[in-house]
């Protein structure tokens, strides 16, 4: 992905310089023992992680790691549509009720991901809805009422809808959603989620909206029309699947953005990769085939600066949580979805902590000015 050079209010280069200054003036990384307290305890906020059910409560070993450092837990694909109700009239929660039944007993906050995904959709969906507009509207409508209102009060937060912006730029993304039902079947797919469960935190979530502005503010403007209109809008979700090349203050300017709106902020979907890809199921590129002690430290360093620049500029009220996407080199979906190498989270291939690791937990640690 190719980065352009964005211009940023005076005022926001001061700021962004200034976090800038006091993440690198901080001692360097260096490894602790595996039996220090968890990241969860170290946090003021939510920490969050994906998981694939099955393999966690299979695997004693990755259920530890994630009991011991995260109190909220998203489902990789177990709660997306297509597994929820993959044909017509035969609804599946075994693994959204175990992931309930999971979290419930080592309590810990559940969040839905998602109720309506271009990717996600069944094609038995695409097949009826795509001859049938008016069908697919009030099956829109009564699978959201029927899903949601099966949790409220059990699931804390919903991604209602996903990515419905192009990778790059500020169009919405012409889905088998907006092909047949108009953008406003993202401001019903609030309401219907909203009337379902008024007490669960709604979010419109996407990626590169922390490095491309024109997306960003395309998003922005979604946002702002939606508070005007009374649609039920609660947070914005980060997918934050970003590179090491992304800039920290490109990150640091998004951020500050969004939490003007005085919306809930969720890095959603965290990770950090070395090589490059051009957002598509399409392979990408290897730049780096091994990985060095110094990528380590640099990644570590990545890690700790974001988690800063959340705590630093999202007011502490805003502040939904930070989750990563697996914890674990070996699960993350990066390899298969790209395929390629790539070592983009806080534990590697034998579920052993990086530095990456350690960096994220000194951005939760370190004092900063309370805002």
């Amino acid at each position: 992905m190719i980065f352009k050079k964005q211009s940023y209010p005076k005022i926001i280069i001061i700021h962004i310089a200034l976090i800038v200054f006091a993440f690198t003036a901080c001692k360097s990384l260096k490894p602790k023992t595996t039996a220090e307290v968890g990241l969860k305890n170290a946090s003021e906020f939510p920490i969050g992680t994906a998981i694939n059910i099955n393999k966690l409560i299979n695997d004693k070993a990755l259920m530890a790691l994630q009991i011991s450092n995260f109190n909220s837990i998203t489902a990789t694909s177990d709660m997306k549509m297509q597994s929820i109700l993959p044909a017509e009239n035969q609804f599946n929660w075994k693994k959204a009720d175990t992931i309930l039944y999971y979290a419930k007993k080592h309590k810990q906050r559940v969040f839905g991901h998602n109720l309506i995904w271009h990717s996600s959709t069944p094609k038995w969906v695409e097949e009826k809805g795509s001859k049938d507009s008016l069908w697919l509207a009030e099956f829109m409508k009564e699978y959201i009422h029927k899903y949601v209102g099966r949790y409220k009060g059990k699931v804390a937060g919903w991604d209602v809808v996903n990515e419905a912006f192009e990778s790059a730029g500020g169009e919405y993304r012409k889905t088998f959603w907006y092909n047949n039902l108009g953008k406003d079947y993202i401001a019903n797919a609030f309401r219907y989620a909203h009337e379902a469960d008024p007490a669960a935190v709604l979010f419109y979530n996407d990626f590169n909206i922390e490095r491309d502005t024109t997306k960003l503010n395309a998003v922005l403007k979604m946002v702002k029309d939606f508070k005007k209109e009374g649609v039920p809008i609660h947070g914005i979700g980060f997918q934050m699947h970003i590179r090491m090349d992304t800039p920290d203050e490109v990150i640091a300017y998004a951020l500050k953005k969004a939490a003007a709106t005085g919306l809930q902020i969720h890095l959603s979907e965290v990770d950090i990769i070395f090589n490059s890809h051009n957002d598509e199921r399409l392979g990408g590129i290897e730049n780096y085939s091994s990985i060095t002690t110094e990528m380590k430290q640099a990644q570590a360093e990545k890690y700790k600066n974001l988690v800063l620049m959340y705590r630093s500029i999202v007011p502490k009220k805003q502040q939904f949580g930070i989750t990563v996407w697996d914890f674990t080199d070996r699960d993350s979906w990066i390899k298969g979805f790209f395929n390629m190498k790539d070592w983009p989270t806080i534990y590697d291939d034998e579920l052993k902590p990086k530095p990456a690791y350690y960096g994220f937990l000194e951005g939760l640690k370190m004092k900063i000015e309370k805002k």
